[in-house]
């Protein structure tokens, strides 16, 4: 059953009319913030216990609020709490419940704070905590990617620039390069974690407080590693929250590099995957579509991080010292780019470990388009010709399969042997597929014993 809150606003005591109706419901953030009321509640009793260490407070009130605030989060986490808009946000909402429960005990919480110090506070816990969830998310999808590169370490396919086929590489390989894209998002995240971990309760409303505040000790309580310094930036800071989305937007970006060749390779055209039905739809007018819906919406879903990140830039530019009402509409790009990351991550958590490879379309693409073309040059060079003249005999090589629709692996000696007379018959070791990415067992080569070498690298990072 909901719980019914005094409806008077806690901070009304300047004023001599009531808000207007449309103002109340225009200026209230209780609609969205309320998801950080863990946060609120777990930084409220991280401050009573410093204002009881202080003296501010005594043992039976700094009991009193802990208690009732422990209360409230079973309240909330029941669906019994009633949420006033007339109350504004959740920090209101959450001291106007506590006054409500545990009478002026409660009005004794906000001594030493301001909303101002306590919305930052909060924010910062909300996105230490997403981050530590989506390296949790990371990690199980890059652990896909791995045990996906393990599979599929020997199958063949072509790789491409220009997206026109360049040479041989195992399908191993191609994972692992995914798997090395989130490695380096995930340093970044940690990176951006070390700066969100900083406490701002205590800066106040702009300029500290009177009381004689230990701030370390909450830092301490709350995990935090270490203390804004200036208590001006300490309210108005949003760089955190910026470069988390910046963080998103380059991982978003990354997410549809992944899209974009699932969808290509899943295609008529190319055959090279099957994607499991349960993450395709189907077509309302074409009864043969299986449409790879998932990867289009991830790289759809780009663009919705992108314009977060603007938002927030655009947000925060030429802002004053100090907190000013703008920094309101932080939270929902903030909270919207969260659940982007997350559902994207899950997506492709689920996805990836289930792709199927049609390794037969992989190698038979891979014999087209002249991938062999390198190795025949580099065989040449090691034969004693400079890689230029080796390039240009090589050159003429592939335009003479061009014209008769001959592989260079297809070509008899003697034909090889017209375009350079330093080839003899071991050039067909060179000339296979196989031989191409065997011959490229180095760190970072495409081989099999490489790919197998750097998944088990991998797994020891993530320890599975």
């Amino acid at each position: 059953m909901s719980q019914n809150i005094n409806q008077e606003k806690l901070s009304s005591g300047r004023f001599t009319e009531a808000t207007d109706a449309f103002v109340e419901e225009f200026t209230a953030s209780i609609q969205f913030d309320q998801r950080m009321y863990k946060q609120d509640i777990q930084g409220s009793i991280a401050h009573a216990r410093m204002l009881y260490k202080i003296g501010v407070l005594n043992a039976k009130e700094e009991d009193a609020i802990i208690k009732g605030l422990e209360h409230i989060l079973s309240e909330i986490e029941n669906e019994q709490m009633h949420w006033s808009i007339k109350q504004e946000d959740i920090h209101m909402n959450i001291e106007s419940r506590l006054t409500q429960m545990i009478g002026v005990t409660g009005k004794k919480l906000h001594t030493g704070r301001s909303r101002n110090d306590q919305v930052a506070t909060d924010i910062r816990l909300y996105v230490r905590d997403q981050i530590d969830l989506i390296q949790q998310d990371l990690h199980r999808l890059q652990q896909g990617l791995v045990e996906l590169a393990e599979r599929e370490a020997d199958t063949i396919m072509p790789g491409f620039t220009h997206l026109q086929t360049a040479q041989p590489v195992t399908f191993g390989h191609h994972m692992l390069a995914w798997y090395e894209m989130l490695v380096r998002d995930e340093e970044r995240l940690l990176d951006c974690r070390k700066r969100v971990n900083s406490l701002p309760l205590g800066s106040a409303a702009l300029a500290g407080t009177t009381y004689p505040i230990d701030r370390e000790y909450t830092a301490q309580l709350l995990g935090f590693e270490r203390i804004c310094q200036n208590s001006l930036d300490g309210v108005s800071d949003r760089d955190f929250a910026i470069e988390f989305t910046s963080w998103a937007a380059i991982f978003m970006m990354h997410l549809t590099r992944f899209s974009e060749e699932l969808i290509l390779w899943s295609s008529a055209q190319f055959q090279f995957i099957d994607l499991p039905d349960r993450f395709c739809t189907g077509s309302s007018i074409m009864p043969q579509k299986k449409n790879p819906d998932v990867p289009e919406l991830v790289r759809g879903k780009s663009g919705r991080v992108y314009g977060h990140l603007v938002s927030l830039l655009t947000l925060m530019k030429s802002q004053p010292l100090a907190y000013n009402k703008d920094n309101q509409e932080d939270k929902e790009p903030l909270f919207d780019t969260i659940d982007t990351v997350r559902g994207c991550l899950r997506a492709f958590g689920d996805m990836m470990p289930a792709l199927e490879v049609k390794r037969d379309n992989t190698y038979r693409a891979a014999r087209n388009g002249f991938a062999t073309a390198t190795d025949l040059a580099d065989y040449l060079v090691r034969k004693g010709l400079a890689f230029r003249d080796a390039h240009e005999a090589v050159g003429l090589a592939v335009a003479h399969g061009v014209k008769t629709q001959q592989d260079l692996a297809d070509m008899s000696l003697a034909t090889l042997q017209g375009f350079c007379d330093v080839i003899d018959q071991d050039v067909f070791e060179v000339l296979t597929l196989e031989g191409s990415v065997n011959a490229r067992n180095h760190l970072g080569g495409t081989a099999p014993a490489q790919v197998r070498h750097q998944v088990a690298q991998a797994k020891t990072r993530l320890n599975f």
